[in-house]
């Protein structure tokens, strides 16, 4: 079976390393801060270009505090996607206010900002887009819109590591560019374009850890503060609880293990979209697949696929049977989950016809190019 990812490879060839990282924390005897994740803070805010990067213990906590810092809670509304997996609305949720979904662009599976636009209320206090499969946002118009609205803007980043926006402005579908905004943007990292920034480490991540960990990034030095404080139990200082925090430090552990992967992030994820090109290039004339676009900014977490004329469920188990694992990223959108059952939430048709047609194939910064050939080949017999 060829699998949806392969850690093999890596775990292998740095097995040496990442021993002698845990050795470190060992010998430390310093499993809650201390050196490692200072260092690690240090290392991937430099990376990113950010003044301040906060390490939590997942990517959900890195929203939610997020959220909260930002002042963000009972009654207000968030817009955000419902094609995302499910801590994004969850995170909303959290903090009392109420996630208000807008439909997303077929092409790009991301946030549609003429949905968003029509979505704005006098409740909205904040726009979270995600960047979805690792594809960068239409952060120009999203931006945009936030400004003029007075909405903070918050990058849900758990797919994209290392994705570097390269602009929007072909999608503007008629609006007027702002060309003031794609110039401040463009070149920049997500996370880093707006207020916070927020990231998840999950082990199937393009920078994963060996468990859960996340990171909240800001240049802004009070944004950052407030963070901090909340990681430890609403504390700056021990016995001191000035508010109800949470308990979401990262381990030192995961810190020094993502020390070592933190340096070759960027030969992933290159490698990433080459495999990707290579799937784009064999599956360009096969009937019944919709490919996606491949930009030299984007890090390719899920190189995902739509599978034409109510085919997918059919393609994919043919897939299985033939030895190669896909999966469904998102067969069922948020606002179709039984958790806002009775919210009252209005068909989202796009959302719901990606999430009919949406299939992930393998990927990684491993994925051999004999093995690509023999998914998209198997992927051609099953369409055939």
């Amino acid at each position: 079976m060829i699998p949806i990812l392969d850690l093999g490879p890596d775990l292998r060839q740095h097995e040496a390393d990442y021993v002698e990282a845990f050795r470190r924390v060992l010998r430390s005897g310093q499993f809650i801060g201390g050196p490692e994740v200072e260092a690690f803070e240090r290392e991937v805010a430099e990376l990113l270009g950010v003044a301040h990067a906060v390490g939590l213990n997942s990517g959900t906590d890195a929203l939610v505090i997020a959220l909260r810092v930002l002042g963000i809670g009972p009654g207000d509304e968030v817009i955000t996607t419902a094609f995302t997996f499910f801590a994004t609305a969850e995170a909303v949720s959290q903090v009392g206010a109420r996630p208000v979904f807008a439909d997303v662009d077929e092409r790009t599976f991301n946030l549609d900002p003429d949905r968003v636009e029509d979505a704005v209320t006098e409740r909205t206090r904040a726009i979270l887009p995600v960047h979805l499969y690792g594809r960068v946002a239409p952060m120009t118009r999203l931006l945009e819109i936030a400004r003029r609205h007075g909405l903070a803007v918050v990058e849900d980043c758990a797919q994209s590591f290392g994705a570097v926006y390269s602009g929007d402005c072909a999608g503007c579908h008629g609006h007027e560019c702002v060309h003031a905004i794609r110039t401040e943007l463009v070149g920049r990292q997500t996370g880093t374009m707006v207020e916070m920034g927020a990231f998840s480490f999950f082990p199937s991540k393009n920078l994963g850890a060996f468990g859960d960990a996340g990171l909240l990034v800001t240049d802004d030095s009070d944004l950052a503060d407030a963070a901090r404080q909340l990681r430890a139990h609403g504390s700056r200082q021990r016995y001191r609880n000035e508010t109800i925090g949470y308990n979401s430090r990262l381990d030192a552990i995961q810190a020094a293990l993502l020390r070592e992967r933190l340096p070759r992030v960027a030969f992933d994820n290159a490698a990433r979209r080459a495999a990707a090109r290579r799937y784009t290039a064999a599956l360009a004339d096969v009937a019944g697949v919709v490919v996606p676009e491949i930009r030299d900014g984007d890090v390719v977490h899920q190189y995902t696929v739509r599978i034409l004329r109510g085919q997918r469920d059919r393609v994919a188990e043919a897939l299985a049977a033939g030895g190669v694992e896909t999966r469904v990223y998102y067969s069922v959108p948020c606002h179709r989950l039984p958790v806002y059952a009775g919210a009252g939430y209005p068909p989202l048709p796009v959302t719901e016809q990606l999430a009919a047609e949406v299939l992930s194939l393998p990927i990684g910064p491993h994925l051999a190019p004999e093995t690509a050939d023999r998914v998209t080949s198997a992927l051609a017999r099953a369409l055939a």
